[in-house]
């Protein structure tokens, strides 16, 4: 059995590591893969978007089984082009994709379909957006259209960060061509509900908060994710089966609907708000670093749970019970400018998962090579203990260049 994990961060090693618990004893090849993942599979030289280089490799391989993890891969329409040569592969198309290539698509499709979210309207004349900000409330929310690595959304508390941030993404282009939808702003805790999902058939994955300011209490810049947990306290038993019913059925219908069914991992980035669950946000993939502290979970063998998604099928899916939480170690300063090329020592005393991130191997030596460096994930029956395990191993990682929040979980206390 030969699988193809084209990728490179946190959430690829999460991925390469579960596929490498499988009793089908896989070769493993991750494109381009990093330091960590090298411990575990054959890393080669290939760009993620680099769509007729994945073809080319994987048809040359006799590859079995392609996994797709960022989403940049997926808005080139790797899978597609796959698909078109008969090979199996794990993802959406570039068409069911922009639910999440596209803020305002995503909004449409929402408010078609009567999916709860945020009230919002779509921008692309910055004077036409300012107007329409300054008849409203602050805070309010502002979203690059498209893909922004996670640090397209910002919350303007003012008029001045509003207007200098519609500025980014209309006039300077800081992200790409411009077009922003501006949301109302919801207050509520945030949580994320990943679902494997085949056409019309949703199986969801454990609950996860993420934790996205850089600094401890929710304060500093949005980061692309300093950590995260599961075994959520706040998401009651209803509250779940409201958000798989009216939210991830309802959508993945909705696709199917459009003509553009949906297969691979349809991420539902929800807020439980006074007024009910509502979408904050749709990926077309495996949350980061939310897949660090679930695939962890995950009792049944990979490959056939990815397969059978691959194949439009319904798959057969066994969690843990155990309580996971993970805590990023990131360079100093990010998610603005920092440096890199820091020795990283001791993991090799952790008793926990270390999935690496942002890592190079230089002279022989573990190296900071990325804004978001590693991420440790302990696993324990109760969640005060994984935090605290996680405290313990994050104590042993040795660099002089590197921070992390110390309240990961805490919201799951209150």
């Amino acid at each position: 059995m030969k699988v193809l994990v084209i990728g490179s961060g946190g959430r690829c090693h999460a991925i390469v590591e579960a596929l490498s618990r499988s009793e089908k004893n896989p070769k493993i090849y991750a494109a381009p893969g990093n330091a960590g993942i090298a411990a575990l599979a054959e890393c080669v030289a290939i760009k993620d978007t680099d769509v007729e280089g994945l073809l080319c490799f994987a048809q040359r391989e006799a590859i079995d089984l392609t996994v797709v993890g960022p989403e940049a891969a997926l808005a080139v329409g790797v899978v597609d082009a796959f698909r078109a040569a008969g090979l199996k592969i794990f993802g959406p198309t570039k068409a069911a994709a922009e639910i999440e290539a596209s803020k305002d698509f995503a909004k449409r499709l929402m408010f078609k379909y009567d999916v709860p979210t945020a009230a919002y309207a779509t921008f692309t004349d910055f004077e036409e957006a300012m107007a329409y900000v300054r008849k409203g409330s602050l805070p309010t929310v502002l979203k690059y259209d498209g893909l922004a690595a996670g640090k397209g959304v910002v919350i303007a508390t003012t008029m001045e960060e509003a207007e200098a941030t519609l500025r980014d993404m209309l006039l300077d282009t800081k992200f790409g061509e411009g077009r922003v939808v501006i949301e109302e702003f919801l207050t509520g805790e945030e949580f994320s509900l990943m679902c494997f999902v085949a056409g019309n058939k949703v199986c969801p994955m454990p609950v996860a908060q993420d934790h996205k300011r850089a600094y401890d209490n929710d304060e500093g810049p949005n980061t692309g994710g300093m950590g995260a947990y599961t075994e959520l306290p706040f998401v009651t038993e209803e509250d779940h089966t409201y958000a798989m019913e009216k939210i991830m059925q309802r959508v993945a219908d909705a696709m199917v609907a459009e003509g553009t069914p949906f297969t691979g991992v349809l991420y539902g980035g929800l807020m439980k708000t006074p007024q009910g669950i509502k979408v904050i946000e749709f990926n077309a993939r495996f949350g980061d670093p939310e897949t660090e502290v679930v695939l962890p979970r995950l009792m049944s063998d990979a490959i056939d749970v990815f397969m059978a998604v691959a194949q439009n099928e319904a798959p057969v899916v066994e969690w843990s019970n155990e309580a996971t939480l993970g805590i990023v170690l990131a360079s100093k300063g990010y998610p603005g400018s920092y440096d890199k090329g820091f020795v990283i020592e001791g993991t090799e005393c952790v008793e926990s998962k270390v999935y690496h991130m942002g890592t190079a191997l230089k002279d022989g030596e573990l190296v900071t090579a990325g804004g978001r460096v590693m991420i440790v994930v302990a696993s324990a029956p109760t969640l005060q203990e994984a935090q605290m395990k996680a405290r313990e191993d994050i104590a042993k990682i040795k660099c002089d260049n590197l921070f992390h929040r110390t309240d990961i979980g805490n919201k799951a206390f209150k």
